[in-house]
């Protein structure tokens, strides 16, 4: 315990890998209940935005602090960089809410998109942790329970692609397991450079929010009703930020 608090760069490797393995936890809806609703998918993706939604947040209000011009700069990279990232890997057009019928590549390219998400997700912790050690941890705990319905989402998608439901989970984990060595690499970059903290936050910001309006939302109102979505996710941005205002 005394080495992950003399060690900065150990903290961001522990919390990042928290986060990234949770995303195994979403099969256990499945192990109970078996096949989930599309309804329930629905506001599976609705959680994931809204917890998304409110640690953009707090990466623009707590973390970015007066650095407007290169949050702002930050913000358009990031959101720049989900679009090119998702063009170049072909999946900008992909339906994601084809859980059934859907061809055999299907499974792959959804967890292309997964990998994306983790990425961003990983710039987004270290980017906190580099503000402070209890904003970034408070991030990372955030983006695990985040990755808990994002890993439900998923799994249910590789089950109905002929994967076995543990086999779905694993995968799940290998495709969040990129969050931990960008996590640690913005971490490392930041404090060897501080004024490119803003710039990280930003990205952050506009990544999420990216990833929020033109994924995880769309998604949801797919599967789900328009005003049950639009209650989860405001509820679950409003929890974050809430347990953030009750630290000291």
């Amino acid at each position: 315990m005394s080495a992950l608090m003399s060690d900065p760069t150990l903290v961001v490797l522990v919390w990042a890998s928290l986060a990234a393995f949770a995303a195994g936890l979403g099969v256990v809806p499945r192990l109970v209940r078996g096949s989930l609703s599309r309804g329930a998918l629905g506001w599976a993706n609705a959680l994931a935005a809204g917890l998304m939604l409110g640690v953009a947040y707090l990466l623009l209000t707590d973390g970015l602090g007066e650095a407007y011009w290169a949050g702002s700069a930050g913000a358009a990279v990031g959101v720049g960089a989900v679009i090119l990232i998702r063009r170049l890997l072909g999946t900008a057009e992909l339906d994601l809410n084809a859980l059934r019928h859907a061809g055999p590549e299907y499974g792959y390219q959804v967890m292309l998109v997964n990998t994306v998400h983790a990425a961003f997700e990983g710039v987004a912790i270290g980017a906190a942790m580099s503000v402070s050690t209890p904003f970034g941890i408070s991030t990372a705990l955030a983006l695990a329970i985040h990755n808990v319905p994002e890993g439900m989402v998923l799994t249910e998608i590789l089950h109905g692609r002929g994967v076995r439901t543990l086999h779905a989970a694993t995968l799940a984990v290998a495709a969040n397991l990129n969050q931990v060595l960008v996590a640690v690499v913005t971490f490392a970059l930041v404090s060897a450079a501080p004024a490119a903290q803003p710039w990280a936050l930003g990205i952050a910001v506009g990544s999420l929010l990216q990833l929020v309006l033109a994924e995880l939302l769309p998604e949801s109102y797919h599967q789900a009703g328009h005003t049950s979505i639009a209650l989860v996710a405001l509820l679950a941005m409003g929890m974050v930020v809430g347990l953030a205002g009750v630290g000291p």
